[in-house]
């Protein structure tokens, strides 16, 4: 058991069934029945709430106990999502087949971030949308959750090179607070980035 699966074994969701909230604020910017590939979408609280907006999502994760608890929580709220279990080690989609990709505090280890990055921005449609939200260096001052190694945290600046491939809509670091479930609570720096493949 990897430790995605045992920390989605416990009861409950560890980070809620409710929307991210970055996302909820960003998700007028999809077009109505977009294809939705939500990478590391966990329990499934992102990707069960985009198919409620009418979206067809892909949920996919390396947990297969996570996406378990994410076919469950499509089934109470009525809707359907497709799961792939997956690494974005080496996980690959296949190119412009999607309308936008949404990273809800995803963060990578260096030696695969910059090549899973591209391979997600390159599954873009022209025109689709990358819509990220994860944890700054500075949130190492909070406890509200996240990594503890500084290398796994992300600036805009990491992001612009990482998904140089697309025109930048937003780029914003600062101070939220999270109400996620147990994992993401109280006052975090979070960077949020979006970027759009070319139409």
């Amino acid at each position: 058991m990897n430790f995605w699966d045992q920390n989605f074994s416990v009861a409950g969701f560890k980070y809620g069934t409710s929307p991210n909230a970055f996302l909820m604020a960003q998700a007028h910017r999809l077009k109505r029945g977009s294809d939705v590939l939500v990478p590391g979408d966990g329990e499934g609280r992102n990707g069960v709430w985009l198919a409620q907006q009418g979206h067809r999502v892909t949920a996919m994760d390396g947990s297969a106990v996570g996406l378990q608890k994410a076919q469950q929580l499509a089934a109470e709220r009525d809707v359907r999502i497709e799961t792939v279990l997956g690494d974005l080690t080496d996980w690959a989609l296949a190119p412009a087949s999607f309308d936008a990709v949404v990273l809800t505090f995803v963060h990578l280890p260096p030696a695969i971030r910059a090549r899973a990055h591209r391979r997600l921005a390159a599954g873009l449609r022209p025109g689709g949308l990358l819509i990220l939200e994860a944890f700054h260096p500075l949130q190492l001052q909070h406890r509200s959750g996240g990594p503890k190694d500084v290398s796994m945290l992300y600036t805009p600046a990491l992001l612009r090179d990482d998904f140089a491939g697309l025109d930048e809509v937003m780029a914003w670091h600062g101070e939220a607070t999270l109400d996620e479930g147990p994992g993401h609570q109280g006052l975090a720096h979070v960077t949020r980035w979006i970027g759009q493949a070319s139409a």
